[in-house]
């Protein structure tokens, strides 16, 4: 049994104030900063994310799987929505028992995806667990930096210092 996370990324890029912002500017740099902050959420939770970005309206696209960071990312072929595709793959996973997450606001949607066994998480939902996680992230890093720039003595259990301390002591009183 796996646990996936599925994210409806454009609903999820649409949703998220730093994300709509930079999509104002570069649609690609939206979802290259939504796939970077996926990633090390994955990173960190160990759950398999998976993204979903629709091609529906584009001309001739064919269905594309890439896979960066650690992540896979899916593009829909033409005529197929994000929505559809994730519908399909809730689906096929749920027949594995597995554990599958979807991260969309849309509605509907929240509603096909429970009905086919999924758990439903909002798009806000998921940007509090991101930012949950990134403060996790932090605190390890800085509880990380602190052991790596600590001398030995402060490692030292008190009784081991204690004997040591006398030893020097008595080495410098002889």
């Amino acid at each position: 049994m796996a646990e996936y996370l599925i994210v409806d990324g454009y609903n999820v890029i649409n949703s998220w104030p730093r994300l709509v912002d930079s999509s104002k500017v570069s649609l690609e740099a939206a979802r290259d900063k939504l796939i970077e902050i996926m990633s090390n959420y994955q990173g960190f939770v160990g759950t398999k994310v998976i993204i979903v970005f629709d091609a529906l309206y584009v001309k001739g696209s064919m269905e594309k799987h890439v896979f960066m960071n650690g992540l896979e990312i899916v593009y829909t072929k033409e005529g197929e929505s994000a929505d559809h595709y994730i519908e399909k793959f809730v689906h096929r996973l749920n027949s594995e028992n597995n554990i599958i997450r979807v991260a969309t606001s849309d509605w509907t949607e929240q509603q096909v995806v429970l009905a086919g066994g999924g758990i439903r998480v909002s798009a806000p939902e998921l940007l509090k667990l991101v930012e949950e996680t990134d403060r996790r992230i932090e605190g390890e890093i800085k509880t990380h930096e602190k052991k790596a720039s600590s001398s030995i003595i402060d490692n030292l259990d008190g009784d081991v210092y204690e004997k040591l301390e006398k030893m020097r002591r008595d080495i410098n009183n002889a």
